[in-house]
């Protein structure tokens, strides 16, 4: 039987800290340009307590993106071993590009993937390069995406990344920027015969009646700026209600579809978005099959590291499997699940065995 194996990881984490006390100094807005009532302090405690962000990362100014992937997926190849002449794909997940610094415009021409090719040197025109742009779940939608080609047989081995330059793209007048992060993760995904290990179950859905724009670009709340400037923005309580409902119901499909029992899973690995939202989806989820959530079951890195979007999972396995995250460890034959949400608005899921 064809397994579908995470044989290498890797991940970019910016060196540049930027902790919350740096924010109380900003000038924070209403959507309408308004002023708060509340004060910095004010604001930046009731932010730590929602989300658990302490601080994030941010990427140097001579990097971008494709620089922070490119550097995520040359430790996964080393990780794996192989030769990345044999790489079939590259698949990039990402939202906004390459934006360089002080600058809002998205640069996608060539593709990420492309430019990581080249950065990596690799020669073989039939190693095809391209992006997926599918929000936040974009690195996990992307996995899938290589589980179909090595189950189609048209693939042995593929690189996936996700990264994001976020800082590039916040409105420094609207307190949501203090969410958003830069970062890369990375993986190589390879065909294996009789292998217990690999991709058991999936599951993929996209709202578009109601939620799409749930995120968005928009301008700034500061209405002295170019109006036609625009940044990330979020109905955040909405986001946050969607994902309390719908996230635990496809992480359920993927292991219903699995046939793995919930007391077999040993890990879940969630989209650092909120810490808050997380464990609150965690608790549904458990609660579906009647069942308490275990101790440790989910690794968190969101209070260290922040929201970098499509980078958060792969960024978190690489952290668990290199033992730098305290209380967390994967051993062979652990299930874990792998669930994200975001832009669109999109949900996915991923049943594993390590």
């Amino acid at each position: 039987m064809t397994s579908c194996v995470i044989t290498g990881i890797g991940s970019c984490i910016p060196e540049i800290k930027k902790e919350n006390k740096e924010f109380l100094s900003s000038h924070f807005l209403n959507p309408d340009g308004s002023e708060f009532d509340n004060t910095n302090e004010d604001i930046v405690k009731k932010f730590k307590e929602i989300t658990n962000i302490s601080e994030r990362r941010y990427a140097k100014p001579n990097q971008t993106s494709s620089s922070l992937g490119t550097i995520a997926a040359e430790k996964a190849i080393k990780n794996s071993g192989i030769n990345p002449e044999e790489l079939d794909y590259i698949i990039f997940a990402h939202n906004y590009g390459d934006v360089k610094i002080d600058s809002c415009q998205s640069d996608v021409m060539p593709n990420l993937a492309s430019r990581v090719k080249h950065s990596l040197g690799i020669e073989n025109p039939n190693c095809v390069a391209y992006d997926i742009l599918f929000g936040c779940p974009g690195w996990v939608e992307a996995v899938i995406q290589a589980n179909a080609f090595i189950k189609a047989e048209i693939a042995s081995k593929v690189l996936v990344i996700g990264g994001e330059t976020l800082s590039r793209v916040v409105d420094e007048n609207d307190r949501d920027s203090m969410i958003f992060a830069d970062g890369a993760g990375a993986c190589i995904i390879e065909k294996k015969e009789n292998s217990n290990a690999g991709i058991i179950s999936h599951a993929t859905q996209t709202f578009s009646k109601d939620e799409t724009y749930f995120l968005y670009n928009g301008k700034s709340y500061n209405t002295s700026k170019n109006e036609n400037t625009r940044y990330i923005k979020m109905l955040g309580r909405k986001i946050y209600e969607f994902a309390l409902i719908n996230v635990p119901l496809a992480m359920k499909t993927a292991l219903d579809k699995s046939g793995v029992d919930i007391n077999d899973v040993k890990k879940i690995f969630l989209h650092q978005a909120n810490e808050k939202m997380d464990e609150a989806i965690v608790k549904r989820f458990y609660r579906l099959y009647k069942k308490p959530i275990p101790e440790h079951i989910m690794p968190m890195s969101i209070h260290k590291l922040g929201n970098s979007s499509v980078a958060t999972i792969p960024t978190l396995l690489d952290l668990v499997l290199n033992g730098e995250i305290e209380n967390q460890e994967l051993n062979k034959g652990d299930i874990i699940i792998m669930a994200s949400v975001g832009a669109g608005m999109s949900i996915n899921a991923i049943v594993y065995k390590y």
